[in-house]
Parts: C-alpha cells; structure tokens; sequence
C-alpha cells in the first residue's frame, strides 16, 4: 500500500475496533433473527397466514440481498466506520416502527427498514477484518465474526422470548431498538477504517459504478465465494429466522421450552464446529470449496433422515439435524474467504457484498417456498399445519443444495484456472498449505 501506516496490524488496536464492529453485527443478528421466536404471535396479532408471516422475513432479505452490491460500493467509497453508523440508525428505527405496529402493512415496512440497515453491517465488519488483520489471522477472525454475531440469535430465542411474555410485543421491541443508541455512540468515538494514515477507499464515479461491479463479478473467485455462500448459508438462516420453531413446536409437538432451547444448542455448536473449519480452511486453502460442500452434504443426510422417518422423528436425530444445520454458518464464512484471495483490498467492500448475496437470496426463496408449499397443502392457518405439511414444505431445500453444490464444482475449476493464469505459483503455493496473498493486499507480518 502507498499509504503510510500509523497503527499496528492485528494487534490489540485491531482487536478493539473489531470488538466493536462485533458488537453492531451481533445487534444485527439479534433484530434479523426476532420474528423467529415471535412469528406465531405475529401471526396472531396481525390475523395473518404462513404466506404472509414469511413475507415478514422474505421482503427483510429481500432488501438485505438487494443492497448488498450497493453496499460494497458505498463501503469501498466510504469506508466501514460510515455505513456501520447508517446501518444502525436504520435498524434502530425499524425495530422501533415494528414495535408500534398494529395492521401488517405497517409492519413489513418497518421489517424492511431494518433490512436495509442489517444490510450494511456484515459487509463493513468483514473489510475491517481484511484491513486491520494479518492474512494468517483473517480466517480465525472471520469465523469468530460469524459465529460471535450468533449471539444475536441466541438473544433472540430465550431473552427475547421472556421479554414478550413478561412485557408484551410493543414493550418488548421497543426496549431492545435503545441499544442501538448505545452502540452509535461506541462507534462514533471508537472504530477507525483503516490502520494507515490515508484509507484504501475507492472514488467511484457514477458512469463508471456498473463497469466495476462487472469486473469485480467476472472474477471466477468471487463467484466461487457467493456459490458456496448461497448452498451452505440458507437452510440455518430459514430454520433459526422463521420456519425451525414452528416446525418444532407444531410439527414436532416440541415445547416452546425445547424448541429455543435447541436453537441457542445450535449456535453454541456453530462457535464449536466453526473453530474446526476455520483451522482446516487456514491449514488446507486449496481444498476450501471441498470442505464447503462436504458440510452441505452432512446437512442434506441429516434432513433426509428427520424427514424420511417414519412417525415423529425421535430427539436424538433432530439434535443431530439441528447441529448439521448448525454447521452451514461457518461454512459459509468460507465463501468470504475465498473471495478474498482473488481480489485486491481496495475492491473488497464490491466483492463481499456479492458473495452476501448468495445466501439471503437462497433464504428468501426457500423462506418463501416453505410457506406457500405449507398455505397449499393446508390452507386452514397455522394452526392446522401438520407433521405431513411440514416434511413436504421443508424438502423445497434439496433442489437448492444440489444446485449449489454444482455450481461451486463448476467455478471451483474456473477459480483454478484463473490463478494458474493471472497469478502462476499461487495453486501451488495453496497445495503446500500456504494462504495465497493476493498482489493488491499488504503482506506484513504474512
């Protein structure tokens, strides 16, 4: 970098900055994941049905995964320390519209809000991770970002759950959009964008917004990073965010108590399982993608076995699934990961935020699907749902994971062939068990 360094990289500076940065992606993840425990009393209190409460969550994402390009492109303009300060006034107003809601109108437009400013956080932590850490430290901290902003959802099946019985819908939401406020102030006073005098950002013009989104997408390694994102991320993000308690609690016949109990055991099995990939991905870089699909593969058994069980489905096996499921949040960090070995720091922000959008779209179809597939087997409301609409409505997930998984076979090669082309020695470099350091990011301390 020509810029001058002033600060130290990956070192305790760095480690603050990123606490904080944390600290808003857990709050993301917390107002992202809310409607999980609250859909069957959103469902109540708006009179609506399956369709309609997915489309809750669906127009969420759907407004996440739309801004995600955009997203990149401002971050790689304006730095992470910006857009976490927007992304925070948005969510912070959209849970507090959602909490005064009464007709579902109003509702989805506050929810959609507060996927505009989720979608600005995830993006703007993983940059400063790329900026203020070594590349031997990026895959540890990356996967300690995902599955630390977990605790988020782990906020939102008990604390939350208790906070709705104990104070009621309005109250409830109404107290947990103050944190935010707490938060900006944290922000404003303690992140800093970049360790160097002079920040890496790019100033893009408007005529030439489309050209770099173009190029930073025709890289084979980008495209590899949001395949293995869409295939491993979705089916984790359906089940904790919306669809998992109902297939519990009414499917299941589990109790209230059990379902969130086992959706807090699957994020404490995400921080466990997600420091196992993060020592493969870092020892084994060639083989990335393998392991990515190798978790997809595990998911996919375990789903096949709860659903194919005939009756309900016994404890132990729908822990086991629960835990496979689990799992695909690291892997998709992977995703991230891989991205970042073909491209240069200064378009970082663009290629994150195309690789994000691979797994929301994915979530916002399957989220989608679930519920017209349950609205068309039982028309008769939530209430009426079966274990039967259930297996039939959670088997749309197949279809997803076979596709993504030949996609990431297929640009997998792609990505191989580029780096033997464009930067001979780098295949190599990985097969030995060495991070592949991509010419435009520094190399200190590598």
């Amino acid at each position: 970098m020509g810029a001058e360094q002033i600060h130290d990289i990956g070192r305790r500076r760095a480690w603050a900055i990123w606490s904080v940065a944390l600290a808003v992606y857990v709050l993301a993840v917390f107002h992202r994941s809310s409607l999980g425990v609250a859909g069957i009393l959103a469902a109540e209190r708006f009179e609506i049905t399956a369709t309609s409460l997915a489309a809750f969550t669906v127009l969420q994402l759907v407004v996440y995964a739309g801004m995600q390009v955009p997203v990149g492109v401002l971050l790689d303009r304006f730095g992470s320390r910006t857009l976490l300060l927007f992304g925070l006034v948005l969510m912070t107003a959209g849970q507090l519209a959602f909490a005064f809601s009464t007709s579902f109108g109003a509702a989805v437009a506050a929810r959609a809000v507060l996927g505009a400013g989720d979608a600005m956080i995830f993006v703007s932590v993983i940059r400063i991770v790329s900026v203020w850490f070594l590349v031997r430290q990026a895959p540890m901290v990356t996967q300690l970002t995902g599955l630390t902003g977990q605790l988020g959802a782990i906020a939102a099946a008990a604390p939350l759950t208790l906070l709705l019985d104990r104070l009621g819908w309005t109250r409830a939401f109404a107290s947990v959009s103050s944190i935010g406020v707490v938060l900006l102030i944290a922000v404003v006073f303690l992140v800093k964008d970049s360790p160097y005098r002079r920040d890496e950002v790019v100033h893009i013009k408007l005529r030439a917004l489309a050209q770099s989104v173009r190029t930073v997408w025709g890289n084979p390694g980008t495209r590899l990073g949001m395949w293995s994102h869409f295939t491993s991320q979705f089916s984790g993000t359906v089940f904790v965010l919306l669809w998992g308690f109902p297939f519990l609690v009414r499917g299941l016949g589990w109790s209230e108590g059990a379902a969130s109990g086992l959706l807090m055991a699957m994020t404490a099995w995400a921080v466990a399982s997600g420091l196992v990939l993060a020592r493969l991905v870092a020892r084994l870089p060639l083989y990335r993608s393998w392991i990515v699909i190798g978790v997809v593969l595990t998911m996919a058994a375990a789903w096949t076995a709860v659903l194919l069980w005939p009756g309900v489905a016994p404890a132990w096996l729908v822990v086991v699934m629960a835990f496979a499921t689990a799992s695909g949040g690291p892997a998709s960090m992977v995703g991230f990961d891989l991205a970042r070995t073909f491209t240069p720091v200064q378009a970082i922000g663009r290629a994150n935020g195309l690789v994000n959008v691979g797994g929301f779209t994915a979530s916002l179809l399957v989220m989608a699907l679930i519920g017209v597939v349950l609205d068309l087997a039982q028309p008769g409301g939530m209430d009426a749902y079966a274990l039967d609409d259930y297996r039939l409505a959670m088997a749309v997930q197949f279809p997803f994971w076979a596709f993504g998984i030949v996609q990431i076979l297929r640009y997998r090669r792609r990505g191989l062939d580029h780096l033997r082309r464009v930067h001979p020695g780098a295949v190599e470099e990985m097969q030995a068990g060495r991070p592949f350091v991509h010419p435009g990011i520094g190399t200190e301390g590598v």
